[in-house]
C-alpha cells in the first residue's frame, strides 16, 4: 500500500510524526513551510528528522511533483494535522499548494482522503466546510482523544488519534484498547 501523508501549519505535529511511524507501507510525504516550524516548535525536531519516516518527500511549493498529477497512483492521503485553512481551501477547489493539489485530485479520481482538523472551537464556516467535504466522500477524523481506554500519557492520547486514522485506513494495531476489551 502506497500512502500521501501531507502536515499543515496546525498544531499537533505530534499526530503526524506518530502516524509516520506506525504506518505500515510506502510513506511519501509532503510537509508545508508552517508545518516545519511547528514540528521545529512544538517537537525540538528539524523537519528533516521527520522526513527520515518516509520513502519519499516532496515541497509543498513544487506543483509539477508527481502527487499533482491523477496518473499518480497511490491508496490513500492523510492530512495530519490538518490546519482549517487548508481544510478550507481543499473544500472550495483552491490547489495552489502541492497539499491542497493532491487532495484536489484524491476528489477528482475517487481516492481515499483523510482529514485531521486540530482546532478548538469552529467557527460555522470550518464546521461547513467539513460538512461539504464529508458529503463529498471525505473522511474528518478530528484530533479528539477518548478516554475510555484510560489513557495514562500524551503519548496514550496522541496513540488513540492515530489508531482512529489506521482505522479508516484498514491498517490493524494496538495503538489504543478498544471498547469493550
Amino acid at each position: 500500500m502506497r500512502y500521501l501523508i501531507a502536515m499543515t501549519g496546525s498544531s499537533g505535529a505530534v499526530y503526524g510524526v506518530r502516524l509516520l511511524r506506525a504506518l505500515k507501507g510506502e510513506r511519501m510525504l509532503i510537509m508545508s513551510r508552517t508545518a516545519k516550524g511547528v514540528i521545529e516548535h512544538e517537537l525540538d525536531l528539524k523537519p528533516e528528522q521527520v522526513a527520515v519516516f518516509a520513502e519519499t518527500c516532496y515541497e509543498d511549493e513544487d506543483l509539477f511533483a508527481p502527487p499533482s498529477s491523477g496518473s499518480f497512483l497511490y491508496d490513500a492521503m492523510v492530512v495530519i494535522p490538518c490546519s482549517e485553512s487548508t481544510l478550507g481551501k481543499i473544500a472550495n477547489g483552491i490547489a495552489d499548494t502541492l497539499i491542497t493539489r493532491a487532495a484536489a485530485v484524491c476528489l477528482k479520481e475517487g481516492r481515499r482522503l483523510v482529514l485531521v482538523p486540530r482546532e478548538t472551537p469552529v467557527s460555522a464556516v470550518m464546521l461547513e466546510n467539513e460538512l461539504k467535504l464529508a458529503r463529498l466522500g471525505v473522511t474528518i477524523v478530528p484530533a479528539n482523544p477518548g478516554f475510555y481506554s484510560r489513557p495514562e500519557s500524551v503519548e496514550d492520547l496522541v496513540d488513540f488519534v492515530v489508531g482512529k486514522v489506521l482505522d479508516q485506513l484498514g491498517q490493524g494495531h494496538d495503538l489504543f484498547r478498544r471498547w469493550g476489551r
